[in-house]
């Protein structure tokens, strides 16, 4: 979808793999131009992310990590040449206040809740900011929980509601009914934006 495999999670290891298998590509050439834009568009700051797309952007991978000879000259990745430098790990400074509207939206478990609050936070600030703030201004609707993981924060708890592995639920973060791309520490949410977290099932 516009360039897009799966999400930009997955888009390291899939040019990764689709770099080095393109002899299999037949009837039709896969479009890496227009797949290494969204690499070359996108803030990439956690460095899990960071470790996968690098090796794709120097038309290597994993594989190859053994013998790459960092002291040489590297064949770049097919659009690298001609374009800028990805913004790898840029921050950007929040410069003027911003109001997002966020609701929590549960459903299916015990006492179903909607509720919704309208935050303001920094231009810039990442969707767990939004959270935070959220929490303070009315802990008793808007409480959550984080797990650390190798791909930055996880929400596994809000307002007592805890995802389950044994039942396959989990917190879905959503903009304009579609799921976020990125996670709470990574995601910026725009001015006026509504971001749902709904408790849902896989």
């Amino acid at each position: 979808r516009d360039g897009m495999i799966g999400d930009i999670y997955s888009m390291g290891l899939a040019l990764q793999a689709l770099e080095s298998t393109s002899k299999f590509y037949a009837p039709r050439d896969w479009d890496c131009e227009q797949a290494f834009s969204v690499v070359y568009s996108h803030d990439y700051e956690l460095p899990m992310a960071i470790a996968q797309v690098l090796p794709a952007l120097v038309g290597k991978s994993y594989l190859e990590a053994a013998s790459l000879d960092c002291s040489a000259d590297v064949a770049l990745s097919p659009t690298l040449e001609s374009s800028t430098s990805p913004n790898l790990g840029t921050t950007n400074f929040p410069r003027a206040t911003i109001e997002v509207h966020y609701s929590v939206i549960n459903t299916l478990r015990g006492q179903h809740f909607h509720y919704t609050i309208a935050v303001h936070v920094p231009e810039g600030s990442k969707l767990l900011k939004v959270l935070q703030v959220a929490e303070e201004k009315e802990p008793e609707k808007f409480s959550f929980q984080t797990e650390q993981t190798s791909w930055g924060p996880m929400v596994v708890s809000i307002n007592k509601v805890a995802a389950d592995t044994n039942d396959r639920t989990y917190w879905q973060f959503l903009s304009g009914g579609e799921p976020l791309e990125e996670g709470v520490g990574t995601y910026k949410p725009r001015d006026g934006e509504h971001i749902e977290a709904v408790f849902s099932t896989y």
